[in-house]
C-alpha cells in the first residue's frame, strides 16, 4: 500500500525533475526548488534529509527517464558498436532529449570544479550508462564488449562536448 506522504513525495520528486531539466542545476537552491515543487522549503526537508538527497533523487529520476527514452528510439536487438554509436548521436542530440544532456554537462562541470558530491554522482550515472551500452552492443566477446562499451562512452561524451560548443558539423563528419 502506498500511504500518503510517498505519494506526496512522488509527485514532488516528478515536479522538481521538471524544474531542474528546465531550469538546470544553477537553479537548485533550496527556495526555488521548494516553490517548483508547490510546498515551503521546510515541507521539502521533511520529505528529503537535505539538498544533496534531493538532487541526487532528482538526477537518478533524469537519468531513468533517459535511459527510457532511449530505448524507446534504439533497437530491440544488439547492435554493433558503429551503427549503435551512430543511432544513438542520432537519439541523444534530439531537441527533446536535450535539455537531459545539458544537465549531464552540468554534473560533469561541477565534478571537474572539484565537487565531490557531483564526482560521485556523475561517475555512477557514467557506469550506469557504460552497463546500458554493454547490453546493447553485439560484439564477439565479453572483452570486446567491454573495450566497445568504453569506445561507445568516450565517443558519445565526445560529441556531447563537441555540440554543447556549437560543432556540430565536425560531430556529422565523425559519423
Amino acid at each position: 500500500m502506498v500511504t500518503k506522504p510517498d505519494t506526496r513525495r512522488a509527485d514532488i520528486i516528478q515536479r522538481l525533475t521538471a524544474y531542474v531539466l528546465a531550469e538546470g542545476l544553477s537553479a537548485s537552491s533550496l527556495r526555488p526548488l521548494a516553490k517548483a515543487a508547490g510546498t515551503s522549503d521546510r515541507m521539502l526537508l521533511y520529505y528529503f534529509k537535505d539538498k544533496s538527497e534531493i538532487i541526487t533523487v532528482v538526477l537518478e529520476q533524469i537519468s531513468a527517464q533517459l535511459v527510457e527514452m532511449i530505448g524507446d528510439r534504439t533497437a530491440t536487438e544488439p547492435m554493433p558498436m558503429d551503427a549503435l554509436r551512430r543511432k544513438l548521436a542520432g537519439v541523444l542530440f534530439e531537441d527533446a532529449l536535450w535539455p537531459y544532456m545539458r544537465i549531464w554537462l552540468e554534473v560533469a562541470s561541477r565534478a571537474a570544479m572539484g565537487d565531490p558530491f557531483y564526482r560521485a554522482v556523475g561517475e555512477q550515472i557514467g557506469r550506469g550508462f557504460l552497463e546500458w551500452g554493454k547490453m546493447q552492443l553485439q560484439s564477439d566477446s565479453d572483452a570486446q564488449r567491454d573495450i566497445d562499451a568504453a569506445q561507445l562512452l568516450v565517443s558519445i561524451e565526445g560529441m556531447l562536448f563537441l555540440k554543447s560548443i556549437g560543432l556540430d558539423d565536425v560531430n556529422a563528419n565523425a559519423l
